[in-house]
């Protein structure tokens, strides 16, 4: 048989272990299909002579949902054809619940969407004890529902109140946490016992029916009018609406069929978790959401833009130049991922504050109950707090998280370089400071490279790799293994002012600024901002930010402009002065209680009525101009990033743009906003802005090539 074997065990039981030929994981396509429709015609042509069936896996894993090549290939044949495959998976899994002797699922590892439908069919789950297994619902994060029904058998093994946060969140839970959600129903030691005690749930000769093929069956908790449901169910439209914004469809989509699930019979329900999921492949938010954050992340993750002529690099020891903010953060991440550190500031009673941030994350850690007082204490042992640049002597990479200012980080670095051996990389965590200029002041300048975090760095799950114009690919590799070993995304650019996540999310904050100086009303301003997507509005940002930071920043490079003959301050030069404006008014942000907005105690916000004084507010322009403006100054300046070079694929761009800014997800990114939206269309519509408001918004000449060359390029290695 291709793709299973099929094995008749002495205990009576059929050994059914699927191994899908060609991949690490086994996923559902035609194939699957085929394979298991061969194994179900032989299980029930011998049924009457099984004691039960055990379903398990030849892989590492047990199935891992979905092909997404095939979902791609469904979605361009149209809802007819994404209907016609999950009637036919759902048809096969009806099969297998009904076939009249008891189904065992050994789950020997992960069984995520369309795996873990297939494991809700069998009578029993039974799962290994391992913390990297997985099991949840991820399809809400691809734009989709879970087509082979995931709603209808949740919702009638857990209640609809258990099975909807699940649902409708993607929640991935492990073995433990799977057991006492009802998903599972019990947990061996290890993969040798799975078989065994499948085979022993066997002899016990257990009811083979399912409770909902029962007559008289009532689904936990009851239907969705149930008074217990009731209240929930009629709130969770707004609360899945205050997440999305209505930009993303699965979660409210989810709710519907698991809702209206319940006041129909099983096969019904099914039907309409069928057309709904052929509703949802259809859209765009579909579309996007596996292009990016399934398979651009996959290449990102795999290691596509990494050189591929060096071996993995193990960096375990680190040292952190500066324990503030920045150099605090990456201390902890290295430490809960193993690594030893080395936090070194200025004096020792700085450090050991440093090292107080990650004893603080730990403890809150501790009293969740998500790690233990061992665990904790462990990880602190590996941070050492020092004010002795020695101390880093044997350290594999060293991250220098200082101020911007050129002058201290060229003494940073002739320092820490005179204890370091010749092997180690000396990485900069800067967010605009030209690499190649700071690795002027280094001996080693193909060792030099820029690691720019973001923050808080314990949060942010993004590291921007820089290459200065001497940065060799081995220094590369290292530092893009690093990140990964932080469990970090890494993204890679070439050395430009600004980057590439500063440099586009910057004009974010600039329009908004313009849009408030050309009389907008600010409340239009941040609201539409965050309807078309964007976390918060360009007015916000500049108070988290706080606008004295910001006017740093832009002094810092207006300065640069002089040295370097250059002009990139100007790319958000409104930004740069209504900051110095805010700033010398008392008003530069949050952290001081007054910004573009005034802060209670309690931490609550709003806008300053100031700004109606000072800029009117009382403009009538287009909503959709001031949506465009805004989501369209951010696309076009990454498009000149694309066209310049500093970002080499589109997959480090959608990506980056995503997790580093909060770009709007349902988009799949800057790039895959203009696919999706299609180029000729993106152009036109930026060129009616650039006519209308200015040459900010005129797009790179032949852009059209320069997207299809990015779309399939692999990054230009640095000389």
């Amino acid at each position: 048989m291709k793709n299973a074997s099929y094995e008749i065990r002495p205990s009576g039981a059929a050994l059914v272990t699927i191994d899908m030929e060609g991949g690490a994981v086994n996923v559902m396509n035609d194939a699957f299909l085929t394979m298991f429709d061969e194994v179900l015609d032989r299980l029930e042509a011998e049924r009457a002579t099984l004691s039960g069936v055990i379903v398990t896996s030849g892989k590492s894993t047990f199935v891992a949902g979905g092909d997404i090549a095939k979902i791609l290939q469904l979605r361009e044949q149209g809802p007819d054809a994404g209907f016609a495959f999950v009637q036919s998976l759902k048809a096969q899994l009806r099969r297998l619940e009904t076939l009249g002797v008891p189904v065992v699922a050994a789950l020997n590892g992960s069984a995520l969407g369309g795996g873990l439908e297939l494991a809700l069919a069998a009578h029993r789950r039974i799962s290994v004890e391992d913390p990297k297994t997985q099991f949840g619902f991820p399809e809400v994060g691809l734009g989709l529902l879970p087509g082979g029904g995931g709603i209808v058998r949740s919702v009638r093994m857990l209640g609809l109140m258990k099975a909807l946060p699940l649902l409708t969140e993607g929640r991935k839970l492990g073995p433990a946490q799977a057991l006492e959600a009802g998903l599972i129903d019990e947990i061996v030691t290890d993969k040798h016992a799975l078989i065994e005690r499948a085979e022993a749930w066997i002899a016990d000769k257990p009811e083979s029916v399912k409770p909902w093929d029962k007559k008289g069956f009532v689904i936990p908790g009851g239907d969705m009018f149930a008074p217990a449901n009731a209240g929930a169910v009629a709130m969770f439209p707004s609360m899945i609406f205050k997440k999305t914004k209505g930009l993303l469809p699965a979660a409210e989509r989810i709710l519907t069929v698991a809702a209206e699930s319940t006041q129909v019979g099983f096969d019904s329900a099914c039907d309409l978790e069928s057309r709904a999921f052929a509703e949802l492949l259809m859209t765009p938010a579909a579309e996007n959401l596996i292009r990016t954050m399934f398979l651009q992340m996959n290449e990102i993750n795999a290691g596509a833009s990494r050189p591929s002529d060096f071996e993995r690099c193990k960096v375990r020891t680190i040292g952190v130049l500066g324990a503030g903010m920045m150099g605090r953060g990456i201390a902890y991440s290295a430490a809960i991922s193993g690594l030893k550190v080395f936090l070194k500031d200025i004096s020792l009673e700085a450090a050991e504050k440093g090292k107080d941030y990650s004893r603080g994350l730990l403890d809150k850690a501790v009293e969740r109950g998500k790690r233990t007082t061992e665990d904790r204490d462990a990880t602190l042992a590996l941070i050492t707090p020092t004010a002795e640049m020695a101390d880093l002597a044997d350290c594999d990479l060293v991250v220098e998280a200082v101020f911007e200012d050129v002058a201290l980080k060229h003494s940073i670095t002739r320092e820490v370089e005179s204890v370091l051996g010749p092997d180690a990389v000396v990485a900069t965590n800067t967010s605009t400071l030209p690499i190649s200029m700071l690795a002027e002041a280094s001996g080693q300048p193909d060792k030099f490279i820029g690691l720019h975090f973001f923050s808080p760095v314990d949060k942010m799950h993004i590291v921007e790799i820089i290459c200065g114009n001497k940065t060799s690919p081995d220094t590369l590799a290292l530092a893009f293994d690093f990140v990964q070993s932080i469990r970090k995304t890494p993204i890679i650019v070439n050395d430009s002012r600004g980057f590439f996540t500063s440099r586009v999310f910057s004009v974010f904050a600039d329009e908004g600024d313009r849009l408030l100086r050309d009389g907008v009303n600010p409340v239009i301003i941040e609201n539409l901002a965050r309807q078309i997507g964007m976390p918060v509005g360009p007015l916000a940002i500049q108070d988290e930010v706080m606008m004295d930071m910001l006017l740093r920043s832009f002094e810092t490079n207006r300065a640069l402009d002089e040295q370097l003959g250059d002009n990139y301050a100007s790319t958000y030069e409104v930004c740069g002065e209504f900051c110095d404006m805010m700033s010398s008014i008392g008003r530069p942000g949050r952290s001081a209680g007054a910004g573009f907005y005034d802060y209670d105690e309690n931490g609550s916000k709003t806008l300053w009525p100031g700004l109606k004084e000072r800029f009117g507010g009382d403009t009538k322009l287009p909503l959709d101009d001031i949506r465009d403006r805004l989501l369209f100054r951010m696309v076009v300046e990454a498009a000149r990033c694309l066209d310049e070079g500093v970002v080499a694929n589109v997959r480090d761009g959608n990506v980056g743009s995503i997790l580093a800014f909060g770009f709007p997800v349902h988009t799949g990114g800057v790039f895959q906003f203009i696919d999706s939206r299609g180029v000729d269309a993106f152009i036109m519509r930026a060129s009616e802005l650039a006519e209308a408001y200015g040459p900010r918004f005129q797009m790179p000449k032949d852009f059209q090539s320069t997207l299809d060359r990015a779309s399939a390029s692999k990054l230009k290695e640095p000389a």
